[in-house]
């Protein structure tokens, strides 16, 4: 038995030896293809930066398993030139770590083609919210068309990963910044799209859902005063709470519950328009309004509780799709792109009224529901559960305005 036992602790000690040779061996070979790429003046290959990521991926593998083979074995802990073995690859690891740092800066990122525009035509654009569910697809469009664009989020519900293709482009700048704060940055049209847009997230912290829409939307018209800047503020067809005029024009006042649930978004909306008037009529800052009515498309957040994105996540779990109230109550969706065409086309415009961007496509809740259910399948079916509060019942733009004032409709 103890003969035997010798001969485990010689073979393991054996193996750990050619393990650490292998590393040593392996270290020496990354090194010289990383000072080679370091000192060459060709910019290193991705395809050559993502072998050297997976060599030094196998190598901290290896270096675990010689871990796990020791303290299997403590015996074998003591050897000297085993542990002088251990440390030396773990330094020379760790210095690799940070060449390959230094390395992905010079790996060359493929962005999307954009427009060149001269001086004349190019606009520095802000885009408060930028790395929201909107405000990226707007991101994209205005970077397409050869401008120059700043972003900037508090991250609450934007995600850098809405904007990462764009990250590093010399026309893009994305800002960790909070809107209720002030910020000051010299810039030629504002789009103010910064708040949480859905019931669940406007819901978990009113009060910064008001703030948000007044002292931000505040500090946004200050901005631009003081630059000269044009303002689009992105209002919403919340504005018009629980309708009593069907479709909704833009000359309806609205039918809002001022100390319901939803008011903390609906009324500082609300206050927000006044806001934008104020600072047209006194002030001379050009401000430009859309009643934006519910939009759906890529980078929803899956679990944003809004009706398309809860009822594709519901039926892609083959739970049952939930639907509060009788389903009767009826929504119109617009895709995202149309959305983002319509907001540029009202900032480029002369018209200082709101204006609603939406579909006038209308269907009730329950239609949506068998829609989805057919389109991704499965075995969920239709569950109704009690109305939530405040939950407008008929909502459908009139687009009368957009069309005959900006040549817009959902495609």
């Amino acid at each position: 038995m103890h003969r035997m036992k010798s001969y485990v602790r010689r073979e393991n000690y054996s193996c750990i030896m050619t393990g650490l040779a292998v590393i040593g061996i392996v270290l020496l070979w990354i090194s010289m293809t990383a000072s080679r790429s370091e000192s060459s003046s060709d910019v290193p290959t991705s395809a050559g930066h993502a072998e050297l990521l997976s060599m030094h991926s196998s190598l901290q593998e290896k270096i675990s398993s010689i871990n796990r083979m020791l303290n299997e074995n403590p015996a074998l802990k003591g050897t000297q030139s085993l542990n002088a073995g251990i440390e030396n690859a773990l330094t020379k690891l760790k210095e690799l770590e940070s060449r390959f740092k230094d390395l992905e800066v010079q790996v060359p990122k493929k962005y999307p083609d954009v427009r060149f525009l001269n001086y004349k035509d190019r606009k520095r654009i802000l885009i408060t919210g930028g790395a929201g569910f909107v405000g990226s697809h707007l991101v994209d469009k205005l970077l397409l068309e050869g401008h120059e664009v700043i972003a900037v989020d508090n991250f609450f519900t934007g995600r850098k990963r809405n904007v990462e293709h764009w990250i590093g482009h010399h026309n893009f700048e994305l800002i960790n910044h909070d809107i209720v704060n002030p910020l000051f940055i010299e810039v030629d049209q504002i789009y103010h799209l910064a708040s949480p847009a859905s019931p669940p997230h406007y819901m978990f912290n009113p009060v910064k859902t008001i703030k948000t829409n007044t002292v931000g939307t505040i500090n946004v018209l200050g901005l631009a005063k003081r630059v000269g800047a044009r303002v689009l503020l992105a209002s919403t067809s919340e504005v018009y709470g629980d309708p009593e005029v069907h479709p909704q024009t833009e000359a309806y006042w609205g039918h809002v519950n001022p100390i319901g649930p939803r008011a903390c978004y609906d009324e500082a909306k609300r206050v927000a328009e006044t806001l934008a008037f104020a600072y047209l009529q006194q002030e001379g800052v050009p401000v430009r309004i859309s009643r934006i009515f519910n939009t759906y498309g890529p980078r929803m957040h899956i679990n944003d509780g809004r009706v398309v994105s809860n009822f594709i996540l519901q039926a892609l779990q083959g739970q049952d799709i939930t639907v509060y109230g009788n389903g009767a109550q009826t929504r119109s969706f617009q895709f995202v792109t149309d959305l983002v065409d319509g907001l540029v086309l009202l900032m480029n415009s002369n018209f200082s009224q709101p204006v609603n961007i939406g579909n006038p496509d209308e269907h009730t809740i329950d239609e949506f529901a068998q829609i989805i259910h057919g389109m991704v399948g499965g075995g969920s079916g239709v569950v109704h559960k009690a109305a939530v509060e405040d939950d407008p019942r008929r909502r459908k733009p009139d687009i009368t305005r957009a069309r005959e004032q900006l040549g817009w409709r959902p495609l």
